[in-house]
């Protein structure tokens, strides 16, 4: 299990958006990367494609992916970044690892 998941709040620790925070939209896990809203911005040169959907060309930029190691998660309650606790719960007959903040304990 990792600590961090698609639709978590996460705050960047190193880099040039360290400090800032951003909502994770995709993970890559066999990268050990994610992609967070509005964070580490890239350049990229975009040639014009003809046809009938024609793809205008430029320079635009766009969300690059982060590596892990770089973000720490956002806990609900804190609303600081924290390190993870994992916690196993019982519900019934089945077990679930739940992550755990912690500063607080609030599960997450």
């Amino acid at each position: 299990m990792k600590r961090i998941r698609k639709d978590d709040q996460v705050l960047v620790i190193a880099g040039k958006d360290k400090g800032a925070t951003g909502r994770v939209i995709r993970v890559f896990p066999d990268r050990d990367r994610a992609l967070v809203e509005g964070r580490n911005f890239v350049t990229k040169h975009v040639r014009s494609q003809g046809g009938p959907a024609a793809v205008e060309g430029g320079i635009i930029q766009t969300e690059a992916p982060i590596h892990i190691s770089n973000l720490m998660p956002v806990c609900p309650s804190c609303d600081q970044g924290v390190r993870v606790n994992y916690v196993l719960t019982e519900d019934g007959n089945q077990r679930s690892k739940v992550r755990e903040c912690k500063k607080c304990g609030a599960q997450f």
